[in-house]
């Protein structure tokens, strides 16, 4: 058993968890923990790539990306992990914090998306099996999907309705349902069967670092995203702008109608407008993200095009 690498590898990934998962919370490199966490990744995860390079029973078999198809197919597994857990992260937390909906209900927006991957998964598998159409043709056409309707969460506004955002996570399950099977077969192509359960443990491993990149990216891009905005924002919507005036004197004249007195409904329009604003650069931020995630899926689908042409043989292992 590897286990100088399995301790490498698991200390060196539990620091770069916390380093992703408390980073932006903690001030990143202000703060103690954080610095030693870098310290502590960056030596561990250092010292297990040349271990598992050079011991002659790995953990993680790192030779095997010396193989070109099953390189690319990692480099998938991990936009897979990126899009997807940062995805699911974002969407129930538009939906909750800006939307007002109830958890329940923002689950209920991801479950049409699920059940299309469900009930087309089995028909990618039978494709690419029957050799109807090439696995990288297939997995090139899900990838498109995919990218293409984060940039179209990107398009929303915040009178999207509950059916527009369940549609588009429906239909981007179709890019996810035909993903996983010409994946898989893509991976195991130019494997030998031996390696075939230490290459799944290394695109796992790919596609799980993907998901806590991706749900660390949304975090931190979200954030600084809505302070650009609100800055932008709120240098165009000045007290001395007429809009903003326009905009007070509309919530005055309604609260006081509602028995408010003018200083009051002064200061509360005031506060208003900002909790508007607030709303408002937040989804801003989170629309830019969408568009980061996008753009990076469709900027690697054509790594698909790289692969080297493999004749289907016996059933490749399945996606884990």
């Amino acid at each position: 058993m590897d286990g100088i690498g399995i301790a490498l590898v698991g200390i060196g990934s539990a620091a770069l968890e916390v380093l992703l998962d408390r980073g932006q919370i903690d001030d990143w490199f202000g703060s103690t923990t954080i610095r030693w966490c870098t310290v502590i990744a960056v030596v561990c995860l250092s010292a297990a790539v040349y271990w598992e390079l050079h011991t002659p029973d790995p953990i993680i078999n790192l030779r095997l990306l010396k193989v070109r198809n099953f390189a690319i197919a990692n480099v998938f597994y991990f936009v897979f992990g990126v899009g997807l857990f940062a995805s699911t992260t974002m969407i129930p937390q538009i939906l909750q914090s800006l939307f007002g909906y109830r958890a329940i209900d923002a689950g209920l927006v991801l479950a049409p998306g699920a059940l299309v991957i469900t009930l087309l998964a089995p028909l990618g598998a039978q494709l690419v099996q029957r050799k109807i159409i090439q696995p990288r043709i297939l997995l090139f056409g899900a990838v498109m999907v995919v990218g293409i309707f984060f940039l179209h969460y990107g398009r929303m506004t915040l009178d999207t309705d509950f059916q527009h955002w369940a549609l588009a996570r429906s239909l981007q399950g179709f890019g996810y349902a035909f993903f996983f099977v010409p994946l898989s077969v893509l991976a195991y192509s130019q494997l030998a069967p031996e390696d075939n359960n230490k290459a799944s443990s290394l695109t796992n491993f790919f596609r799980n670092w993907g998901g806590s990149f991706g749900i660390a990216l949304v975090t931190i891009m979200s954030d600084r995203r809505a302070s650009f905005h609100q800055s932008v924002v709120g240098a165009n919507q000045t007290a001395s702008t007429v809009p903003f005036q326009a905009s007070v004197k509309q919530i005055v004249a309604y609260l006081q109608i509602h028995g408010f007195s003018h200083a009051d409904a002064i200061h509360a329009a005031t506060g208003r407008i900002y909790e508007q604003l607030q709303v408002q650069t937040r989804f801003l931020a989170f629309m830019d993200c969408f568009y980061i995630l996008g753009v990076g899926t469709l900027i690697a689908a054509p790594l698909v095009l790289l692969t080297k042409g493999f004749q289907i043989g016996s059933r490749a292992p399945g996606g884990h």
